[in-house]
């Protein structure tokens, strides 16, 4: 069976619009062979291109036409096929818990991997190398929670704050929380007992 007939059939059940790396098929054949094969389904329709080794089944909405993925989506795929941890920013985790208003004017994650720049459509999103510590529980609401406590800082984080991010969480979260590794003056600020 032709190479580009095998991956279709491996991609014609993937939802539509979810972002996908070429990667997954690497043992279909050499890169060049797959690179050909995917160039085929772009042409032909069954694929929309999203960025450079970043592909989906195109979506179709009746009302705005084609649907583009998030562009954290498409992120998430990048990270995962360079192996990397990827976590929301401090900035966005205190707007998550409600603390406060303000949008990131250029969208910033934090990475495990290298800080850099990357382009999807129009946007530019920054990732911005990290410590482990802040990539504890990424992608949850404990990760969240941390690094809004980072974010806050010793100085910004008041028994408001203290009391709205654990509102917000379940006991067994709270529990994972306190388990995190953190500086003491923030275990100190989740126990209840104000920063030194």
């Amino acid at each position: 069976m032709p190479i580009a007939s095998t991956l279709w059939q491996q991609v014609k059940y993937l939802p539509k619009g979810r972002p996908f790396s070429s990667r997954r098929f690497a043992g279909l054949g050499s890169p060049s062979a797959v690179g050909k094969a995917i160039a085929r389904l772009v042409s032909a329709g069954q694929l929309e291109r999203i960025r450079r080794g970043i592909y989906m089944r195109p979506k179709i909405s009746p009302y705005i036409g084609s649907v583009r993925p998030s562009a954290l989506a498409v992120i998430r795929v990048i990270a995962k096929q360079n192996h990397e941890t990827i976590q929301v920013h401090g900035a966005e985790a205190v707007r998550a818990f409600r603390l406060s208003t303000q949008m990131q004017i250029q969208p910033v994650l934090y990475t495990s991997g290298s800080s850099r720049e990357i382009r999807i459509g129009a946007l530019t999103i920054r990732l911005r190398h990290v410590s482990s510590e802040k990539l504890q529980h990424a992608g949850t609401k404990v990760g969240l929670a941390l690094v809004a406590f980072f974010y806050l800082g010793r100085k910004g984080v008041n028994p408001t704050a203290v009391a709205k991010i654990k509102s917000e969480l379940t006991p067994a979260e709270l529990k994972q929380l306190a388990a995190c590794k953190m500086p003491a003056w923030m275990s100190k600020a989740l126990a209840g007992s104000p920063p030194a």
